[in-house]
């Protein structure tokens, strides 16, 4: 037996949609990570970045359980003194939907080099209506 490494020039992206309004946030980046790393493709590599392409419709309908919407922090600083930026998750859907859900997804991404290149492959958009149709996703259920 032989162990299979997949290389760069063997990879194939699909494109998948999504509606962030049927999950909550947590387990639509479970899915949406899933896709990104290609841990549901039978050639997954740890070390290669194989996943797919996801495009993510109406993410200003994103639910969540519980009290999140106003318990739920985002912080960043500017790097000055009295800088600290702390918006709810409320203040942060209300501003750019797509933050959140990046954000989301980010945190189910491992920590490597590869995560910069498949959050690119990321395609989030506020309404249903977006502009990756030419390239025909398939939706996940």
């Amino acid at each position: 037996m032989k162990t299979y490494s997949q290389k760069s020039s063997e990879i194939n992206r699909e494109w998948w949609i999504i509606d962030a309004s049927t999950l909550p946030l947590g387990k639509l980046a479970v899915v949406i990570a899933d896709k990104l790393m290609g841990k549901s493709k039978v050639t997954y590599t740890p070390h290669t970045d194989n996943g797919d392409y996801v495009v993510v419709t109406n993410a200003k309908n994103i639910k969540v359980t519980g009290d999140k919407m106003t318990d739920k922090h985002y912080y960043r600083h500017s790097g000055f003194p009295g800088g600290l930026i702390d918006l709810t998750l409320q203040e942060v859907i209300e501003k750019d939907p797509a933050i959140a859900v990046k954000e989301a997804v980010k945190g189910m991404l491992p920590k490597n080099k590869l995560q910069a290149d498949r959050l690119a492959r990321l395609r989030v958009f506020p309404g249903a209506e977006h502009a990756h149709t030419a390239q025909q996703p398939k939706e996940i259920k």
